[in-house]
């Protein structure tokens, strides 16, 4: 049957893709016949987004590293959450053919959150580890909830917005004091270190000062054990990969897609 209705993920490089094989199989799964996901690898976004407008067979686009911020001069309108954020991670090709940015992975995030941190305090302290496009999408449902936090990075984020939410402090990797590691009971990796091939790359953190009452997410998903989490886990941490995330955010796209409604 000739492939009719189109969604595809805009990044580069694209080796370590989820999306493709998740869709694929929920097409297979729900008899979606006609349906097809692509990866679109691309290292010239301009020229990308140009030729993708006048695909007509495209309703919508998921994005990942290096374009969740880089894509939004080429959208027509953001939603409230991705305008918030900063960042976009869906696109919704409207009836007219205009696109709309959204951000999922605020959703996917705080969703598969809830059952590491149900048995925590109701306000505890959160340590960001790195300031991309994911890492916004994790500060705005952290300030969302009213969840306090600090942000550890390599470099400020762009000033083309000032978003409203703001962490208690701002560190880099090597200023970062070991009593801020002790007091943020949940350490929250938003960087790529760590993702397959480089498996052994790591965010450069005082881990002796974690323990036993810590948590430790890991937005990384490939491989299922990050040397992050190993690192974490060692000091008594519990430790959760970003799989679940992932499939949390891809569902929440495909409402997006179909017209329905999303929201923290």
């Amino acid at each position: 049957m000739k492939e009719k209705t189109g969604f595809g993920l805009i990044g580069y490089p694209l080796g370590h893709s989820f999306s493709a094989a998740y869709f694929r199989h929920k097409f297979q799964q729900e008899g979606l016949e006609g349906y097809f996901y692509h990866n679109i690898e691309t290292s010239d976004l301009p020229a990308e987004m140009k030729r993708l407008r006048t695909d007509g067979r495209y309703r919508g686009f998921n994005v990942t590293i290096p374009y969740k911020e880089r894509v939004i001069p080429f959208l027509d309108a953001l939603s409230a959450q991705a305008a918030a954020i900063g960042a976009v991670n869906t696109i919704r090709v409207e009836e007219d053919g205009r696109l709309t940015g959204h951000n999922t992975d605020c959703i996917g995030f705080f969703h598969s959150l809830q059952p590491l941190v149900s048995t925590m305090p109701g306000t505890f302290q959160t340590l960001v580890l790195g300031n991309g496009g994911a890492s916004q999408a994790v500060q705005y449902a952290l300030y969302s909830h009213g969840l306090p936090y600090c942000l550890v990075h390599r470099k400020a984020l762009s000033a083309a917005w000032e978003k409203a939410f703001k962490p208690l402090a701002e560190f880099s990797y090597e200023t970062l004091p070991e009593n801020v590691v002790a007091e943020s009971l949940l350490v929250v990796n938003t960087t790529s270190l760590g993702m397959f091939p480089h498996t052994e790359s790591h965010p450069l953190i005082p881990y002796q000062a974690m323990g036993q009452f810590h948590k430790a997410f890991d937005l990384v998903y490939n491989p299922e054990q990050t040397r992050f989490m190993q690192l974490c886990r060692g000091q008594g941490a519990e430790v959760r990969n970003g799989l679940e995330m992932l499939r949390l955010q891809a569902e929440a796209a495909w409402k997006i897609w179909q017209g329905e409604a999303t929201g923290l």
